[in-house]
């Protein structure tokens, strides 16, 4: 199982173990239901068909109970794109850029890297463009995906909660070395990242 590493990670992963265990518990009913059906009216038990009528209440319950489920799942969704796609006032900004096999990063002060280098407890904020083909840029610790496309930018923002270094993929097949298109985001304390923030050369 993956650990939480960032702040939208607790959302994405509690709408996924709901489905999930929504999932489970209708397939498990269902199948013992059926299991259940086919021993206890099976032909030899019951040889004259039996005559069903419709019942009003039976209907309602069977219509309601899903429509209420699809809307619980909706609502966990929801709450984790909406988290997503609002972006804290005072977060850092990172130009990524994707190419035929590699990813680039830029910093506000001008800084470029070939990892992603960010402080611990702050929001960043990724603007993300293509200078080929459809990428996109995955974080798996972070769940955070997003799809990178020529001629389009396209935004993405998280806020790391845990040190330490963690992949970033491409996680759309984008030619021949797509499987060598690695890199990493390196979560750092905010005072080591200022101090490298501010080197002359941060490499």
């Amino acid at each position: 199982m993956l650990t939480e590493s960032s702040t939208v990670a607790s959302q994405v992963d509690a709408a996924f173990y709901f489905i999930i265990g929504i999932s489970t518990f209708l397939l498990l009913a269902i199948t013992g239901l059926m299991i259940y059906f086919v021993i206890r009216y099976n032909y030899k038990r019951n040889p004259k068909p039996t005559d069903i009528e419709g019942n009003l209440w039976l209907e309602v319950v069977w219509t309601v109970i899903p429509v209420a489920i699809v809307m619980a799942m909706f609502y966990y969704g929801f709450a984790g794109y909406k988290t997503m796609r609002t972006v804290p006032k005072d977060a850092m900004t990172v130009k990524v850029t994707a190419m035929m096999w590699r990813w680039s990063f830029e910093y506000e002060n001008g800084i470029q890297s070939d990892v992603l280098r960010v402080p611990l407890g702050k929001p960043v904020k990724v603007l993300l463009r293509s200078n080929d083909v459809i990428h996109s840029f995955y974080v798996p610790a972070f769940r955070t995906k997003k799809d990178v496309v020529p001629g389009k930018e396209n935004m993405a923002w998280f806020e790391a909660i845990s040190l330490g270094e963690f992949d970033l993929l491409c996680a759309e097949y984008c030619g021949i070395d797509h499987s060598r298109m690695l890199s990493k985001v390196i979560v750092m304390p905010e005072a080591e990242f200022a101090r490298w923030y501010t080197r002359e050369d941060p490499a």
